[in-house]
């Protein structure tokens, strides 16, 4: 039986991960292109749903493989790790927080120049093919998870302790909750919406997240650690 503390949990983390500037922005790229080029409707539905699965098969593969990983470290060790985890989610929200008066300034949880450009360079010629967008899904979902991903470890690092079937489903209800907003621009977009007005939302909204996406991490950081210490327990 679910745990509804820590459905919770994995639902908030989920939403706070799902606030995503880079997927959510080569993904209005995408859409600009396919638009711009005069593909149908149809088929800018089909390219987004394949950049949008292959960015959720690559995050849930990449959650599995680190369950597997923590579950081989022994549990004296995995408990100074879970606290080591909450420091590492809380200095992010705090660098988030930075942003939102300082961007720019120092440093900044983001994808670095070279995979960026990258991103932005494969995002104007990937829309000819299905396999095109689904790589560019994949590697925008692997590069992004490094320095966004802080969320994903710390439901990761919950989770481990005793993964099961009902611990799976979480991780499973976690990435289609990531995945959501890009499924909601896609339907928006294909529903009629100009993607300029898209893309002026994110750069308006663009402070305003940071802010929160920061103090969220901050109180997700503080949990772990009040799970790893004892005082509360989550499942």
């Amino acid at each position: 039986m679910f745990d509804l503390p820590t459905v919770g949990l994995v639902v908030t983390s989920a939403a706070i991960d799902s606030i995503n500037p880079c997927a959510i922005g080569v993904l209005i790229l995408m859409v600009s292109v396919v638009l711009g080029s005069g593909q149908s409707v149809k088929r800018l539905v089909l390219l987004g749903g394949a950049y949008i699965g292959a960015i959720y098969v690559t995050y849930l593969a990449a959650g599995l493989g680190l369950v597997y990983f923590f579950s081989a470290i022994p549990i004296l060790i995995a408990e100074y790790l879970s606290i080591a985890v909450g420091l590492l989610v809380i200095l992010a929200g705090l660098l988030e927080i930075k942003d939102f008066f300082w961007y720019g300034k120092g440093f900044s949880l983001e994808i670095p120049k070279t995979f960026a450009k990258k991103i932005q360079e494969w995002s104007m010629t990937s829309t000819s093919s299905f396999i095109g967008v689904m790589l560019l899904g994949a590697f925008v979902a692997a590069v992004e998870l490094p320095c966004t991903g802080a969320p994903y470890l710390a439901i990761i690092t919950v989770l481990r302790v005793n993964f099961n079937w009902e611990a799976f489903a979480l991780m499973v209800l976690y990435n289609i909750i990531f995945v959501a907003p890009l499924l909601v621009i896609l339907g928006m977009v294909a529903g009629g919406a100009k993607i300029s007005a898209v893309q002026k939302w994110k750069e308006d909204a663009k402070g305003g997240m940071r802010l929160g996406i920061g103090l969220l991490l901050i109180g997700l950081g503080w949990i772990l650690i009040l799970i790893a210490n004892g005082v509360i327990n989550f499942g």
